[in-house]
């Protein structure tokens, strides 16, 4: 299955270096491009995207407000928002995860780190490594002007086992599927399917709401602010 992606940002030299590198590769292909987010929200749709690599800042329409519109939209369920920037200078980041980003990618990454993270946000898993887990995480915690949080309202976790809210609160502090794994003693595959059955109870879009979903509800806290 080859991979439909379409590129948000408003560098038209910057989404011809990325138009290059992915229609190199076997399994994805580039099917849009878009200077701002209206336009990549229509793509979304008229192109039947499954990927779209969305810069936040743009003209008009951002990135941020554009994965809003993608995410709400119920036709779009299957369309996955990987988001470009630089984790310690962007302080929108950690709106667009609780807008339903599935991943963030710094844009100084190699090529290969590119591919491989549509690829990860394709197969329905969320980018999201420890280090910037809890950087944007603490910066989301710390603004609580934002939009009304989705997992903050009682009994939440109510429909979660006990192992289930374990996985859940380790998820929120940026551990791997293996690395939980390592500390429960059991397979990366029965820890993926606790964290399938957290999502699908909690309503939670992807990994990346479930995030959010480990901090609104309280079940993990933000103790030392990361600079």
């Amino acid at each position: 299955m080859t991979i439909r992606v379409v590129l948000a940002d408003d560098q038209a030299l910057l989404r011809a270096a990325f138009r290059m590198l992915i229609d190199a590769a076997e399994d994805m292909t580039v099917v849009g491009e878009a200077a701002d987010g209206a336009e990549a929200a229509r793509l979304a749709r008229s192109a039947r995207a499954d990927v779209i690599l969305m810069d936040i800042r743009m003209p008009g329409m951002d990135g941020l407000a554009a994965t809003r519109l993608i995410s709400a939209d119920e036709d779009l369920a299957g369309v996955k928002v990987l988001i470009l920037t630089t984790f310690e200078n962007d302080e929108y980041v950690a709106e667009a995860l609780r807008a339903g980003a599935s991943g963030f990618l710094g844009k100084g990454m190699a090529p290969d780190e590119l591919l491989d993270a549509i690829r990860t946000v394709a197969a329905g898993e969320s980018l999201l490594s420890p280090a910037a887990t809890r950087s944007l995480i603490t910066a989301f915690v710390a603004h609580p002007e934002g939009p009304a949080p989705a997992f903050a309202r009682p009994g939440v976790l109510d429909p979660l086992t006990e192992r289930e809210r374990d996985i859940v609160a380790l998820v929120g502090t940026g551990l791997t599927n293996q690395e939980i794994a390592d500390r429960f003693a059991v397979s990366p595959f029965t820890v993926k399917t606790h964290v399938n059955r957290a999502m699908a109870k909690l309503g939670a879009r992807d990994r990346a709401q479930l995030v959010i979903a480990a901090y609104e509800s309280g079940l993990v806290q933000v103790r030392t602010r990361v600079q």
